[in-house]
């Protein structure tokens, strides 16, 4: 999405939102799910969601469910015993939270799952575009590494987006593994995205392939901490790794030269709009027909109502576009990097 295209769609939101500017009598409460919220990046969108909804006087009521699907529907059931208007779900494992988003659903209660796709009839989405995030860290490893061993470190396989990220890379390098020109030799989910299971993951890779790995696709910037500290550990410098989430600890290698790409995912735009579009819900409009909406087709399941935000990719050519968007500043991207490259030169 563009930037013209974006400041339309918050414009038609601010619009949609404007009946509401007057709390209602009846106080509305809106419901959030959080996976684990002790993950760098769930701080911000709350920021985001608590930006739109503290202003229309909105209560909320969390959950951090620890990355415990099990816990997870139990907070859920719990949410929903306290009647909230909406439910938004970040998703820990979106097959086994299915029971639980059922049953408020069955309440009668809109729900919407954040950044993880829910493959259930009337569950709204809203996300980054995945599969391109997949593209894009393909096409900047492939551009340093064009041949050679290469390695996968997905996602989480109870997360949809481990098989959109993972779907998008291999479109950009699916020809030249057939043609041979790369070998996969390690292709390894992780549970849960933590980073100390990708960095055991990969520590057994190297292993495996007597440390002839040349480049490695990781799906996310925590894990490709893991997966530097592996490759560190076997005196392996300079081998291409990807990641996504804009983490400033990524953004920070990015610039020491230890992590070719983090596909930056600016979650306060994709937080503003989900909790735009949460509020306008609440306040009566139909959830088809706000600003910027659309249909995602689940292979195999329903058509669900979701907002797709494009994706950025920062490398050491544009380490300026954070730091001017103020996602990160200079003395913290820069730390201990002298004479690399701009803003850290």
């Amino acid at each position: 999405m563009n930037l013209f295209k974006k400041g339309l769609l918050g414009l038609a939101a601010a619009a949609a939102l404007t009946a509401m500017t007057t709390p209602p009598a009846v106080a509305q409460k809106i419901a959030i799910s959080w996976s684990a919220f002790q993950e760098e990046r769930w701080a911000k969108d709350r920021a985001a969601f608590l930006s739109v909804f503290e202003p229309l006087g909105i209560e909320i009521v969390e959950s951090d469910a620890q990355n415990s699907p099990e816990r997870q529907n139990a907070d859920i059931e719990n949410l929903i015993t306290q009647q909230p208007d909406f439910l938004i779900v970040v998703a820990t494992d979106t097959a086994q939270v299915i029971p639980a988003v059922q049953a408020a659903l069955d309440e009668g209660i809109p729900v919407l799952g954040y950044d993880r796709l829910i493959a259930l009839e009337g569950v709204l989405y809203t996300t980054f575009d995945n599969v391109e995030v997949g593209r894009i860290q393909a096409r900047a490893v492939l551009e340093q590494q064009p041949t050679g061993n290469y390695v996968f470190i997905k996602g989480n396989p109870g997360d949809p987006n481990a098989f959109f990220v993972h779907g998008g890379q291999l479109e950009v390098l699916q020809s030249a593994i057939d043609s041979g020109d790369i070998k996969v030799v390690g292709d390894q989910f992780t549970d849960n995205w933590v980073p100390e299971i990708a960095q055991r993951n990969m520590e057994n890779i190297l292993t495996q392939a007597n440390n002839e790995v040349d480049a490695v696709v990781v799906s996310n910037d925590g894990m490709a901490g893991g997966v530097v500290a592996a490759l560190t550990s076997a005196g392996l410098d300079g081998i291409p790794v990807s990641g996504q989430d804009g983490d400033f600890g990524a953004l920070n290698r990015v610039a020491a030269g230890t992590q070719t790409v983090s596909v930056w995912k600016d979650v306060r735009v994709l937080g503003t709009e989900t909790a735009e579009w949460a509020a306008a819900i609440v306040g009566g409009t139909d959830a088809a027909s706000f600003a910027g909406v659309s249909d995602f087709d689940v292979d195999g399941g329903p058509t669900v109502d979701s907002i797709l935000i494009a994706p950025t990719p920062i490398t050491s050519a544009n380490l300026n576009v954070v730091v001017d968007a103020g996602w990160i500043d200079q003395a913290t991207l820069c730390q201990g990097i002298s004479g690399g490259p701009a803003p850290c030169n």
